[in-house]
């Protein structure tokens, strides 16, 4: 019989970059565009609304999913899309120092989010065609590492290099048009190190077309909303973040607004260190211990633990706003406590998707999932920033408080299996 790989590379050489590289665009399209755009001096109304509409690609991508397993290889896709990204990041250099700036880079923001999103569905589905069973689990906690990594190298040491640029330049456009040129030339040569680097399974073939194909496809997302308590599972996906998703859309423009308008008055370095290094580090901690803590007692008796810890520290950005503390290192530790809080808590979201997409069609339907997990964080956030305006950081912080209640209504509703996450008991010997 075939075995799976053909002239397979050993994984170390592939699965950390590949992740690297399908944290990277994501991170820059939901966080640094948002930084950026603060710099040049973008209203947060506008901020808000339009960058919450790049989530659009990742909610809808299960609808595009198929055509990546129809039409030729997810190898090509891989190395394909990341040439295109790369391209994505030398339009935005290209066009900052150009009139009408920021209509002319969200076009390009809206092109590089939906290359990545397809690069997502073929790196993940890649991940499980490139090596046998037991090294997938194996790697699970290698792709997410470098996923987080990139994460750090985005929100935290790309915020900080543009700082210093923009200091040493004296020009916020010519500190990011640098760096995007720098992530530009990162991911062409990314792709061209994956043409070279990425295995060749015998199983990354397009599928087969048949004439029912779209029958097929209508009857997954059919049997997605048979499930039992489907309305509930919805609910539970849109609010649980309710509060998160407002509040993610605030954190990078408070802390660089002035304190005269009740922003923090960090430097650019500034947030770079506390949120993008020290809340990331956090966030990963958190959601490391949530999956430990799942795996040893299940997700039934953990959802109420981790939804009290993910919102209650929400509190923190309510108590900043309030006192308007001047010590980096309190900063940096209100934001620690909130991020590794939103780690925890976050991981029991997460387990529950994977047990609703449990079933026949499981990929499928737990892309559908993180489809209503996108739409969670967009709706919300497009109009975080119009009420941050109008009623100040102090009501907007205390609003968002606020509106982490419905999710625990819903939770309250939710039927989970009481074994769901948990390891199983090893047998008596």
């Amino acid at each position: 019989m075939e075995g799976p790989l053909q002239n397979s590379p050993r994984p170390w050489r592939w699965i950390p970059s590949l992740y690297f590289g399908e944290g990277i665009p994501y991170v820059v399209v939901m966080t640094l565009a948002v930084v950026m755009y603060k710099n040049l001096g973008i209203s947060n109304t506008d901020i808000a609304l339009y960058t919450s509409w790049l989530y659009l690609p990742w909610v809808i991508k299960p609808l595009w999913s198929p055509l990546v397993d129809l039409f030729r290889t997810k190898r090509l896709w891989i190395v394909s899309l990341q040439f295109v990204i790369g391209a994505a990041f030398a339009l935005v250099a290209l066009t900052l120092p150009a009139p009408h700036v920021f209509r002319l880079t969200l076009a390009v923001f809206w092109l590089m989010a939906f290359s990545s999103a397809t690069h997502d569905i073929a790196a993940d589905g890649f991940y499980l065609l490139g090596m046998p069973g037991h090294q997938q689990a194996a790697f699970v906690g290698v792709r997410s590492t470098f996923y987080r990594l990139a994460m750090i190298a985005g929100q935290g040491g790309l915020v900080y290099l543009v700082g210093s640029l923009q200091e040493s330049t004296g020009s916020v456009v010519r500190a990011w048009t640098l760096i995007f040129w720098l992530l530009a030339a990162f991911f062409v040569l990314l792709a061209f190190y994956h043409a070279t680097a990425l295995p060749k399974p015998a199983a990354d073939r397009a599928a087969a077309r048949t004439d029912n194909f779209l029958i097929g496809f209508v009857e997954v997302f059919a049997a997605f909303f048979r499930k039992p308590g489907i309305g509930v599972t919805l609910a539970y996906l849109l609010l649980y973040r309710l509060a998160e998703a407002q509040a993610l859309k605030l954190i990078t423009p408070f802390l660089l607004d002035q304190r005269a308008v009740g922003g923090l008055g960090l430097t650019t370095k500034d947030v770079g260190i506390v949120y993008g290094t020290v809340g990331v580090i956090a966030l990963t901690v958190g959601g490391i211990l949530g999956g430990i803590v799942i795996a040893r007692h299940g997700l039934k008796r953990l959802l109420w633990p981790m939804i009290f810890a993910m919102h209650a520290p929400i509190a923190v950005f309510l108590g900043l706003a309030l006192l308007q503390p001047s010590s980096l290192a309190v900063i940096g530790a209100a934001i620690a406590l909130e991020q590794f809080g939103y780690g925890f808590g976050f991981t029991a979201y997460m387990v529950y998707m994977m047990m609703v997409a449990e079933g026949e069609h499981k990929t499928a339907h737990y892309a559908i999932c993180t489809g209503f997990m996108a739409l969670s964080m967009m709706l919300p956030g497009m109009g975080a920033g119009w009420l941050q305006e109008h009623f100040g950081y102090v009501n907007f912080f205390g609003w968002v408080c606020l509106t982490t209640l419905p999710s625990f209504v819903v939770t309250a509703l939710l039927k989970v299996d009481p074994a769901f996450g948990r390891k199983a008991a090893p047998a008596a010997g």
